[in-house]
């Protein structure tokens, strides 16, 4: 029994794994040690923002988040790649650590270890300069202003998605928490305006602002009398909870007629750029810092409330804490202190804020009440220089960067497929003469394997249908499909095409695997290989098994995209193509037997096996015109195209199956060629026994006449 729940659990451990292209094992806990090693103490993911905060004992090493708490960008799959970042407290990433992605290359190509070793990189990176994927126009420079890493090779799209991903993330968190990497705030004390005013006059004004609590409001908002907390002995009824004055130090007719000439100085001295203090004093039972008060370090009474967001107060220790010793201020029993606002709160003085007042009592060490307090103010705007909010300027989106930076294959691409469809429209002229038109076909098929397949990576998949198929079904996002500008360019020039010429187009002249089985093709002929002859039925048989591989595909991917693109591995492209058979030997041995059968048989793999030329196939079927010519004599008698087809798709009759063209246009070539068509040969000979040879010129016979193409 303990055997075979033993076998069951380690079965079910085998099923999450496979199921799940994830880091599987350990916890998120022992992935954020990983990033810091130091660390001692990693505190719960807070809210706003969501970060894990990352300390060695009290010191704040910095913070770990994930990337879909910032980012909703799509990876090439069509999901987003989930990552942990590492960030310390100065904007350098400790480490990115994938947790989850579904990228096909790296899952059933490349491997994921070299995905590992790509985001690797980012250990000990400063986002305080823009990170780009691969080299540049003057990488590597003194002068350089971005920070370059290395891209994979044949994972473009997906290494500039996660770079794109780490930068949203990262910026994201060091905007909210980090000093350095948020604006200034929109409105700045005006330095020249200052004007003697004393206690009073400052209280009347507004500058300064009062808070009196009282014993009562606070019972109210505790539900409960006071009596009884620790702590909270009043020296008489009539004391106030809490009594407090706070007023924004950097106006100097706040700051300077409250500090005096030398401690508004002294103040501007130690502030650093854009930062802002406030000063805050309290008398009462309940006082806005405890007695055991730590100088230097920030307050758990008292926060600053901007827009719904706690902004947290720093004690600056300002003038070694005796602050009172600065004010012309008639209090007593009162302390003081200045607090520092950092500049990535962005606190705005000129807006609408309040001071809130956390209060939390203890009734003994097992009992606590809580309950917070809010005093809302306004400073008068014209102690300010406000700047008009402007928006952030939009980034360019990434799929537009990738546009731009491959613009030259783009173009070059278009120019090719504009080529392609001046010959598709002028095929009965170009293919008349033979010779150039084979020599075309043939540099094409070179320029299609070598530059869109090899170069360009532009191989269409199956893969492709699914992730079209999952988007139209949910969660359609154009730029997922824009993300990689050659598949985009090829997938809609084929998509239009299917309605014009059929599957063919794209089949027999943009596939860079078919390519490269018609080239084979071409060895086979030059070496002699004996061609094995396909009978008509077993020919018309074998055709089907491409369908029923299809059929079972596309389920598969509704259930599990994953599956799915394993199952796809019945597509030999990733390994021919995308990685150039650089890959684990089973993969190598079917591609490269695939490849042998087409020494045999002419484009064994498109004829019979290929999914992808299926769903092509389907889509076809709605194609509107049909654009090879048929006459009267093919197939009736004439059989010269049908057996010259090595694709087998003309048919007995002379009609041509549009499911099955590959549109390499021979046929067009032999009805237009006096020398090679069996019907404009025999016309010729009558016509020359009938001495109706005039001029030179062959009168067209009814033999000839054209009938509506099949």
């Amino acid at each position: 029994m303990t055997r075979s729940a033993s076998l069951l659990s380690r079965l079910l451990l085998l099923l999450c794994m496979l199921a799940s292209p994830t880091l599987f094992g350990q916890a998120l806990d022992e992935q954020i040690q990983q990033l810091f090693p130091k660390a001692t103490r990693i505190e719960p993911k807070q809210d706003d923002p969501p970060v894990y905060s990352v300390y060695q004992l009290d010191e704040l090493l910095g913070y770990a988040f994930e990337s879909t708490d910032y980012s909703n960008l799509q990876g090439f799959s069509g999901k987003p790649i989930r990552l942990l970042i590492g960030m310390d407290t100065q904007g350098v990433l400790a480490g990115v650590t994938v947790l989850e992605h579904h990228e096909p290359v790296f899952l059933h190509g490349l491997g994921e270890q070299s995905l590992f070793d790509f985001v690797e990189q980012y250990r000990l990176r400063s986002i305080g300069k823009p990170i780009v994927v691969g080299s540049g126009q003057g990488a590597g420079s003194a002068g350089d202003s971005v920070t370059r890493i290395d891209g994979v090779s044949k994972a473009t799209v997906s290494v500039v998605i996660l770079n794109e991903t780490v930068l949203l993330s990262a910026l994201g968190v060091a905007r909210k928490l980090l000093e350095g990497f948020a604006s200034g705030p929109l409105a700045t004390a005006k330095p020249d305006l200052y004007e003697p005013l004393d206690w009073a006059q400052l209280l009347r004004r507004g500058y300064l602002q009062h808070w009196s609590i009282s014993r009562d409001e606070v019972e109210r908002a505790l539900d409960q009398p006071l009596e009884g907390y620790q702590d909270i002995e009043p020296e008489n009824d009539a004391q106030p909870f809490s009594e407090l004055y706070f007023a924004y130090l950097n106006a100097p007719s706040i700051g300077r007629n409250l500090l005096g000439e030398v401690g508004f100085a002294r103040l501007n001295e130690e502030l650093k750029v854009n930062e802002q203090a406030v000063l805050v004093l309290s008398s009462g039972m309940y006082r806005h810092v405890p007695d055991d008060f730590v100088p230097a370090t920030a307050p758990s009474r008292l926060v600053l409330m901007q827009n719904g967001h706690a902004i947290e107060l720093h004690d600056m220790n300002f003038n070694n804490g005796a602050v009172m010793e600065l004010l012309d201020a008639p209090l007593d029993g009162f302390e003081a202190n200045v607090f520092r606002i950092k500049t990535h709160n962005a606190f705005n003085p000129s807006e609408p804020a309040g001071l809130r007042l956390n209060v939390n009592l203890r009734r003994n060490h097992l009992v606590q009440s809580n309950t917070q307090l809010t005093r809302d103010f306004q400073l008068d705007r014209e102690l300010f220089d406000i700047e008009e909010a402007q928006a952030a300027a939009e980034p360019i989106p990434v799929w537009l960067r990738m546009w731009h930076e491959r613009w030259w294959q783009v173009s070059l691409l278009g120019l090719s497929l504009l080529m392609l469809t001046f010959v598709f429209l002028w095929q009965h002229h170009i293919s008349r003469h033979s010779r150039g038109f084979h020599l075309f076909r043939a540099g094409f098929l070179l320029f299609t394997l070598v530059f869109i397949g090899l170069y360009a990576q532009g191989q269409l998949s199956v893969v492709n249908i699914f992730t079209l198929l999952l988007a139209l079904w949910k969660d359609f996002d154009i730029r997922v499909f824009l993300m990689d500008p050659v598949i985009f360019i090829l997938w809609s020039f084929t998509f239009v095409s299917l309605f014009i010429w059929g599957r063919g187009v794209f089949c027999g002249w943009l596939c860079p695997f078919g390519a490269l089985q018609e080239m084979l093709g071409w060895v086979a002929k030059r070496l002699r290989i004996r061609q094995w002859k396909v009978s008509d039925r077993l020919h018309l048989r074998l055709q089907w098994l491409k369908y029923v591989i299809l059929i079972g595909l596309v389920p598969v991917a509704f259930y599990s995209l994953t599956l799915a693109e394993r199952l796809a591995e019945v597509e030999p492209f990733k390994t021919s193509i995308t990685l150039f058979f650089m890959r684990s030997w089973p993969f190598v041995l079917y591609a490269v037997t695939l490849l042998g059968l087409g020494l045999f048989v002419h484009k064994f793999y498109c004829r019979y096996v290929c999914p992808l030329g299926a769903g092509l196939a389907v889509l076809g079927k709605f194609q509107v015109f049909s654009w090879l010519k048929r006459i009267d004599a093919c197939g009736q008698p004439c059989q010269h195209c049908k057996n010259h087809c090595e694709i087998g798709a003309i048919k007995r009759d002379g009609r041509i199956d549009y499911d099955e063209c590959i549109q390499c246009l021979e046929c067009i070539v032999i009805l237009n060629n006096e020398d090679l068509c069996v019907a404009t040969i025999s016309a010729r000979k009558k016509a020359q026994k009938a001495g109706r040879h005039i001029g030179g010129e062959l009168i067209a016979t009814d033999a000839m006449a054209p009938r509506p193409a099949s």
